[in-house]
């Protein structure tokens, strides 16, 4: 079983289609949105948490890369400026998933890409502007 959170990028010709719903039916895969701006007539952007057995998922993302539909995992998109960072745990409070964490033996704060949801919270709240996303 392989469960991953990728990001969707969809030319304008695509976003009136069934693509998730085949998703489903075809590849046998589950789905949740974590975030969505899909607008007729214009570029749509999903982040999903996509979930399924290794072929099925494989077989999922080919299908959606031979319908035009740009496929990349979540965690190229949102990153921490470590050279803007200094560590002063505004963002731990705010994070929903747990994906900014404060390392009690460093009082370091640590991003956990894996975790994260690109919910975008973290961007106004870090006053040094050191988290950046970038769909």
């Amino acid at each position: 079983m392989i469960s991953k959170r990728i990001v969707l990028k969809f030319p304008h010709r695509l976003v009136e289609q069934p693509i998730i719903y085949n998703l489903v039916k075809k590849y046998n895969l589950e789905f949740s949105i974590l975030k969505a701006s899909v607008t007729p007539r214009e570029e749509g952007l999903l982040v999903l948490g996509l979930k399924g057995r290794d072929r099925d998922f494989q077989k999922g993302v080919e299908y959606l890369t031979k319908m035009g539909v740009h496929v990349q995992p979540l965690s190229q998109d949102v990153i921490r400026n470590e050279s803007k960072c200094t560590h002063c745990g505004v963002c731990v409070t705010i994070c929903p998933a747990g994906a900014l964490v404060l390392d009690p033996a460093t009082r370091e704060v640590k991003f956990l890409s894996d975790k994260c949801i690109a919910c975008e919270l973290c961007v106004p709240a870090c006053p040094p502007r050191a988290m950046e996303v970038h769909f």
